[in-house]
């Protein structure tokens, strides 16, 4: 099967010219047999926030089954570039297209025991393949959200056999269980574990990264930080206009702004001095040493964090968070970490992606919800006004974060069999 819609990107867009030979081809690292007494065990993250969620997952593997090869692949090149940096002894490649011939010769160069797949990606050549030459093929940390769920519904017919496919299908939580069920998965290979990404969630803010960003920054004790993280065009100019409208009454308020892509850093950083405001960029400092020289601006200026892997320790910093994708049709981004960090957290009303999340941190008034800039403006303000009832919902929401740990655990004894959780039904 060839897909004029992924010629059209690469060709176009240049969506997936990075590992060409990869992707197209399945030109993937030539490892060879495994050896009788080993496992090679090949995991698929689409992006960098399923890279990210197994820093809870893989090394926990790895001590567990030491003689175990792992090999990491990704679809976009900066999940590759988050993948090669995190898990440097791990083998990372890009990820076949679903072209019949680059499935197989990746299956073949690769010839995994056990294929793992992060959250939801669903290839019918690449699964058809795979269970052709009997390799085990499991789903973690799984997720089906509303729009997927009605999507797919309408080919149920075409993804049961998919879907039954799976040996292991471990699943976020209930209502995904049902979900996949309803769509033709096999009740015994489903299983419900919670989200691995609550686990290894660092809720320290004073660990050795967020304090080395804090003193690149040149941030200060008494200065109240503002993060907005994961942005998405406009919501990068949303925040500079609430800063800028409570800058005079908050002279100490500090903004750093975090962009979702990293294609959108030039973007940010031109988006900032057009206000004629001064910048101080993460990529101009000292990556090891560098302390910031703020003695050249006539004013604090306004950060941009433009490196890959540092958010989750930025978040650290926060003392009021915006967690952006959410005033677009995005569907939000990963509110956790701030969360698990005591920040003061809000976000717009789109974010379907973590209804999961968001529904118990509303009910534990452990987040706010914002429509625009200017209910924005007006709940940072109300939270620079009255720091206290800031660091009450911040405290709630660590207090949720870190009693929801214990997926990475569970997803693990099923991976290794170690552990016998009851199957899933549809309740009556």
């Amino acid at each position: 099967m060839v897909s004029p819609v992924l010629v059209y990107r690469s060709l176009v867009h240049g969506k997936y010219r990075d590992g060409w030979g990869e992707k197209f081809l399945g030109r993937l690292p030539e490892l060879g047999n495994v050896a009788p007494d080993r496992e090679r065990y090949w995991f698929h993250a689409v992006s960098v926030g399923e890279v990210l969620l197994l820093q809870s997952i893989l090394p926990e593997l790895r001590s567990r089954t030491p003689e175990a090869e792992i090999v990491l692949t990704t679809t976009t090149t900066t999940g590759h570039a988050v993948a090669c940096d995190k898990f440097p002894d791990f083998t990372v490649a890009y990820f076949p297209l679903d072209f019949s011939w680059a499935v197989r010769r990746a299956i073949s160069r690769i010839q995994p025991t056990e294929i793992i797949l992060v959250e939801l990606e669903l290839w019918p050549n690449f699964l058809k393949t795979a269970q052709r030459s009997e390799t085990p093929l499991s789903l973690i940390n799984g997720r089906l959200s509303d729009k997927s769920f009605r999507g797919y519904s309408k080919l149920r017919w075409l993804l049961r056999p998919v879907l039954r496919s799976f040996d292991l299908l471990a699943v976020q939580n209930e209502t995904y269980a049902r979900r996949f069920l309803e769509l033709g998965a096999r009740s015994e290979s489903l299983h419900v574990t919670g989200s691995a990404k609550f686990d290894r969630v660092n809720a320290d803010r004073r660990n050795s990264h967020t304090q080395k960003i804090g003193a690149a920054f040149g941030l200060e004790e008494f200065e109240p930080v503002f993060i907005a993280g994961s942005t998405q065009d406009p919501e990068e100019r949303i925040a500079l206009e609430t800063f800028l409208e409570l800058r005079n009454e908050f002279p100490k308020l500090r903004l750093i702004l975090v962009p979702r892509h990293k294609e959108r850093f030039e973007e940010t950083a031109r988006l900032v001095e057009s206000y004629g405001l001064p910048l101080l960029r993460r990529s101009a400092i000292d990556v090891e040493n560098g302390i910031s020289n703020l003695a050249r601006y006539d004013a604090k200026p306004i950060i941009l964090l433009d490196t890959l892997g540092e958010l989750s320790a930025c978040w650290g910093l926060a003392d009021f968070a915006y967690v952006g994708g959410s005033m677009s049709n995005r569907g939000g981004q990963n509110m956790i970490e701030p969360c698990a960090y005591g920040a003061a957290v809000c976000f717009g009303p789109n974010t379907r992606n973590f209804r999961d999340v968001v529904q118990p941190l509303l009910e534990r008034n452990a987040a706010k919800v914002v429509k625009d800039q200017l209910g924005l403006t007006s709940l940072l303000r109300a939270w620079l006004t009255d720091r206290q009832s800031a660091t009450r919902q911040g405290i709630a929401a660590r207090e949720f974060v870190l009693s929801q740990s214990g997926a990475s655990q569970k997803t693990i004894d099923l991976l290794l069999e170690t552990e016998e959780l009851p199957e899933v039904t549809i309740a009556a």
